[in-house]
């Protein structure tokens, strides 16, 4: 476990502040002993750039490297449709109040309310151990999901180029991989994302939540501008990487009456797939996406809890596998059909293009001087 800093006292606040996604240091499910919410100094950073705009940005950002034991996590979930995936990062900066990981920032006995936006884990060994793991005699290559529980690019990785690193070790040995962001940033690795779209070893997902600015500025506070965003998939689909739009998470009276329209700009931004989940409140993000609804949107946050459960059989969250990403009964069954039918009409496909493996060098991986870091600049 990585050596964090220590845990300031626990303190409940009530207000919500700009380029955070909550000001709650909640309690997490492992917690043993109850901690007497007292006051605590807020830093402010001052000025901190995202999605293009200027945030106050209230608790600073700590990052703590660690020195990770593996990288590469595999998955056994059947909903899910890769079999490894890497993230380069524990916590998200972006803040999205939504967040499904933010109950993994538990296990590192953090909030996952405050916590998992502004105390990260930076995984500094990531690129050594991801070309040790793919070197052994026994991986078979499949497409890597990058950023299941962390956003890869979000703002930190401008300064900690862990995910550069990594891109970098699967292109010298000619790996699959699919990305999944909110982040512009993901431009700044064009050259090797460009490379490996034409060798049909790269995918790219933008989610995209809404196209309202203000509303993504209050739900995922340090994520790309929605019109960033569509911007970062034309860019993409210019440069010949194959790149879908994810609608998610759909979120009932919320960004849901946009669903057609963010297809509509997905296809015109050059989109060639269409994905997109409901919304889930696992453990710990149930109460902090509640308090988000009383402090923003008030007057329809019963109605929204109301449709989240009749999404979920009655309950808050349902973990079945074969429910939990679209849900069930009569809405869920009503949202399916607009997705299916708005990407239909605009021409677009619901499934991720078919990555090639058969390429993969393990050879490369066995260089003494290792992959040519220095190839690429950007």
């Amino acid at each position: 476990m990585p050596n964090l800093p220590p845990i300031p006292d626990a303190r409940r606040q009530s207000e919500p502040r700009k380029g955070r996604g909550t000001t709650t240091r909640i309690l997490h499910r492992f917690e043993p002993t109850m901690r007497e919410a007292v006051e605590h100094e807020l830093v402010d950073e001052g000025e901190a750039e995202a999605g293009g705009e200027h945030l106050a940005s209230g608790p600073r950002t700590q990052v703590t490297p660690e020195q990770a034991r593996s990288i590469l996590s595999r998955n056994d979930s059947p909903d899910i449709p890769f079999t490894w995936s890497i993230n380069p990062y524990r916590g998200c900066e972006h803040g999205c109040i939504y967040c499904y990981a933010r109950p993994t920032h538990s296990y590192l006995n953090l909030s996952p309310g405050l916590d998992f936006e502004t105390r990260l884990v930076a995984k500094v060994n990531a690129a050594a151990l991801l070309r040790h793991e793919l070197a052994r005699a026994g991986h078979e290559p499949s497409p890597i999901n990058i950023g299941s529980a962390t956003d890869a690019y979000q703002p930190v990785e401008r300064e900690w180029r862990i995910t550069r690193g990594v891109l970098e070790v699967l292109h010298a040995c000619q790996h699959p991989y699919t990305i999944v962001t909110k982040s512009s940033a993901v431009e700044r690795d064009l050259d090797i994302l460009s490379v490996a779209g034409a060798r049909r070893q790269a995918y790219v997902m933008v989610s995209v939540t809404t196209l309202d600015s203000g509303l993504s500025r209050r739900l995922e506070p340090r994520a790309a501008a929605p019109l960033r965003r569509l911007q970062t998939v034309q860019r993409l689909a210019q440069a010949g990487v194959p790149v879908g739009v994810n609608v998610a998470p759909i979120i009932p009276f919320l960004n849901e009456p946009e669903i057609e329209q963010i297809i509509e700009a997905a296809a015109q931004a050059g989109a060639q797939a269409i994905h997109y989940t409901v919304v889930r409140l696992p453990w710990e993000v149930k109460p902090l996406f509640e308090e988000w609804l009383m402090h923003h949107v008030p007057d329809r946050a019963a109605r929204i809890m109301a449709r989240v459960r009749e999404l979920r059989g009655g309950k808050d969250y349902d973990a079945d596998f074969s429910l939990r990403m679209k849900g069930e009964g009569v809405w869920a069954q009503l949202i399916a059909q607009r997705v299916r039918k708005a990407a239909a009409r605009h021409g677009l496909g619901r499934r991720a293009p078919e990555l090639d493996s058969s390429q993969f060098d393990r050879c490369a991986l066995h260089l003494d001087d290792g992959p040519q870091m220095g190839l690429f600049t950007g």
